[in-house]
C-alpha cells in the first residue's frame, strides 16, 4: 500500500526541508496566543456541540451533546423486575472496571483483608489502560521535584485542576513508579540501570523529563504485569459483567450495584460494603463524529450508573483530543500515534513542507494548531479517500536520537504501520487530532471519594485532577495513585460498617423524571457497547 500519487508527492516536499527544519527553533506561545489558539480551533468551542442537561443533580450544566442523550435515558432494566433479596454475592469492597485503576484498587484493598469483587464489562485488562503507548510520569529525575510536577499539571490544566487532588497526584507518583518496578514491569534501561535518554524525555507542557516507558506499549506492559499479581493474589474477577445501575439506601449512601451478565443479559444484584468505579471514558461516543484512540468499551458507563445515583460531575464540558491520531491509512483511523515521538523530536510539517508549532506544547495547543492548519490555512494533505491531516516526520527521530532509536523504542508503532508497507524509520505518517481523553468526570477527593458516601471514583471517571486539559503521561499515573488510595480508604472504613438495604428507589425517580419532562426516546442507557451496524456506522468522519 505505502503513500502513493498526491501523498507521495507531499512526502518529497516535506523531505526537501528536513535539513533546514532541524534548525528551527519554533517560540512557546504566550498564554494569551495559546488562549486565542484553543477558543477559535478546539472542537471544545465548536458551536452547537454542547447542550444544558435537563435532568438530575447537574440539571442546567452544559455538557457534550452525545453524553446529555445517555444522561437523559432511562435505565436498562425496570426496577420493578428486579428481586433485590436474590443478592448473587455480598461483597465488602466491589470494584467495578477491569483496567489498571480498578486492579490497584483491588490489590491495595486486598492487603487490608477485605472480601472483595472485580467485575468488568469485557475480559479483565480489556480498558484503556493497555491502549496507553507514551508512558507514566514520576517526578524523580535531576533538578525534578513534586512542585515543579505540581505546577506543570496545574498549568496543563488552565490552573482549574483541584489542587488537593494535584497534590496527591505528584506526591505519590515516585512511590508509584517504585510499585511498579517491585512488581516486575519491566522499564527501559540501560545496562547500567539508568533510565535511556531517548525515554526519559520532555512531554509536551513538562518543564523536567519524567516519562517513563516500556517501548511504546507501556500500558500494555503494567496491565499484563497488575493482573498476574492480582490472580496471584487469588482476588475474584467476574468477566462480561457491567454495571447498570448502583443500588442506594433510604439515606443516598451506596449499598452496591446491579450488574448484567452478558451472556445471559439477566441482573445480577452485588451488595458491598464500599464501591469503586473505575470504567474509563467515553471516547466510544464519538464525540462530534471524530475519530477515537479508545478502547472499545469506554462507552461512559460509569458516568451513567453514577449520575442516576445523585454524584455531582465536574469540567465533563471539556474533552481532550490527541493531535496525532492517525489518518492514513484508513484502517487505523483515529489509532493513537504516541506523543513520545514528539518528545523525541518528531516534526509536525503542513503540506508546503513547514513546521507551524512548538510540538512540545499542551495537547489542546497543538491540536488546535492543526485543525487550525487544515480548516483555516488549506494546508493539508488529503488522501485519496477525503481525509485530511499533516504528516508527523519520524525520521527526524533517528537524526536527533540516533540511528536505530525508532527500531528500539518504537516496535509496536513500526510494525503497525509495515503492515501497509510505511516504514516510520524511513517516512512520516499522516496525522490529525482523535477524540482521546475526558478531561472531566465525578466529583472526587484526594481518597477518589465521589459526592455519593460510599462510592468512590478512580481514573477517567474522576474528573478535577487534569483540570481543562491533561498533561500527555498524567492519565497512567492518575489511575496508580488514585487507585491506591481508594482501595485502601475502602479497606479500612469498610471494616466498621454493615451491609445496607438494597434499594432502587432512585432509578424509579430518574426514570420518572426523564418520562415528565418529554425525555423518554425509547433509549436506554448505559450504552454498554458502542453500535457499529448497517447505517450506524462510522464512514463519514467530521473534521
Amino acid at each position: 500500500m505505502g503513500y502513493t500519487g498526491t501523498l507521495r508527492e507531499s512526502l518529497l516536499r516535506l523531505e526537501s526541508t528536513r535539513a533546514r527544519r532541524l534548525e528551527q527553533e519554533i517560540p512557546i506561545l504566550t498564554l494569551s496566543e495559546k488562549e486565542q489558539l484553543i477558543k477559535r480551533f478546539h472542537p471544545d468551542y465548536r458551536p452547537g456541540v454542547k447542550r444544558e442537561i435537563a435532568v438530575g443533580v447537574d440539571e442546567g450544566e452544559s455538557l457534550p451533546s452525545e453524553l446529555c442523550d445517555l444522561l437523559e435515558c432511562t435505565s436498562l432494566f425496570d426496577p420493578d423486575e428486579i428481586d433485590l433479596s436474590d443478592i448473587t454475592r455480598r461483597v465488602d469492597v466491589l470494584v467495578i472496571g477491569g483496567g489498571g485503576g480498578g486492579a490497584t484498587a483491588a490489590m491495595f484493598a486486598r492487603e487490608y483483608g477485605v472480601d472483595i469483587l472485580l467485575a468488568t464489562k469485557l475480559r479483565f485488562g480489556d480498558s484503556n489502560t493497555i491502549m496507553a503507548e507514551g508512558g507514566i510520569n514520576a517526578c524523580v529525575s535531576r533538578g525534578d521535584s513534586p512542585m515543579r510536577y505540581y505546577i506543570d499539571t496545574m498549568g496543563g490544566g488552565a490552573f482549574t485542576n483541584i489542587p488537593e487532588l494535584v497534590r496527591a497526584l505528584t506526591m505519590d507518583s515516585p512511590r508509584i513508579l517504585k510499585w511498579l518496578e517491585d512488581l516486575g514491569v519491566p522499564f527501559d534501561k540501560e545496562p547500567d540501570g539508568t533510565v535511556p535518554e531517548a525515554t526519559f524525555r520532555l512531554g509536551g507542557g513538562h518543564s523536567r523529563p519524567r516519562v517513563h516507558s516500556v517501548g511504546d506499549y507501556t500500558g500494555m506492559a503494567i496491565m499484563h504485569t497488575l493482573r498476574d499479581e492480582l490472580y496471584n493474589r487469588e482476588i475474584e474477577v467476574k468477566e462480561f459483567s457491567p454495571a447498570v445501575d448502583l443500588l442506594l439506601d433510604d439515606g443516598g449512601r451506596c449499598t452496591g450495584a446491579v450488574l448484567m451478565d452478558l451472556e445471559t443479559r439477566r441482573p445480577l444484584v452485588v451488595s458491598a460494603k464500599k464501591v469503586i468505579l473505575a470504567t474509563g471514558g467515553l471516547g466510544r461516543l464519538h464525540l462530534q463524529e471524530m475519530p477515537t484512540t479508545n478502547h472499545y468499551g469506554a462507552t461512559a458507563d460509569g458516568i451513567v450508573v453514577a449520575y442516576r445515583a445523585g454524584a455531582k460531575l465536574i469540567f465533563l464540558d471539556s474533552v481532550q483530543f490527541h493531535p496525532t491520531g492517525t489518518a492514513y491509512p484508513e484502517q487505523l483511523l483515529g489509532l493513537l500515534v504516541s506523543e513520545g515521538l514528539r518528545g523525541r523530536g518528531a516534526h509536525l510539517v503542513n503540506g508546503d513542507g513547514e513546521r507551524f508549532i512548538n510540538e512540545l506544547e499542551t495537547r489542546d495547543t497543538v491540536s488546535a494548531a492543526i485543525i487550525r492548519e487544515v480548516r483555516e490555512r488549506d494546508k493539508g494533505i488529503v488522501t485519496p479517500t477525503g481525509m485530511t491531516g499533516v504528516w508527523l516526520d519520524v525520521p527526524v527521530i533517528d537524526i536527533v536520537k540516533g540511528k536505530g532509536t525508532v527500531r528500539r523504542f518504537l516496535k509496536h508503532l513500526h510494525h503497525r504501520f509495515m503492515q501497509y508497507g510505511i516504514d516510520i524509520v524511513q517516512e512520516p505518517v499522516l496525522v490529525y487530532p482523535a477524540q482521546h481523553y475526558q478531561n472531566g468526570g465525578c466529583l472526587c477527593d484526594d481518597t477518589g471519594r465521589s459526592t455519593v458516601r460510599n462510592l468512590y471514583v478512580v481514573g477517567e471517571v474522576a474528573g478535577g485532577v487534569h483540570g481543562r486539559n491533561r498533561l500527555g503521561g498524567n492519565s497512567l499515573i492518575d489511575i496508580f495513585v488514585f487507585g491506591r488510595r481508594a482501595g485502601i480508604d475502602a479497606a479500612e472504613k469498610c471494616k466498621h460498617m454493615d451491609f445496607g438495604k438494597l434499594s432502587l428507589d432512585h432509578i424509579r425517580r430518574h426514570n420518572q423524571e426523564v418520562v415528565d419532562k418529554g425525555l423518554d426516546r425509547g433509549l436506554r442507557s448505559p450504552l454498554l457497547l458502542p453500535d457499529y451496524r448497517y447505517e450506524k456506522a462510522l464512514t463519514q468522519i467530521k473534521q
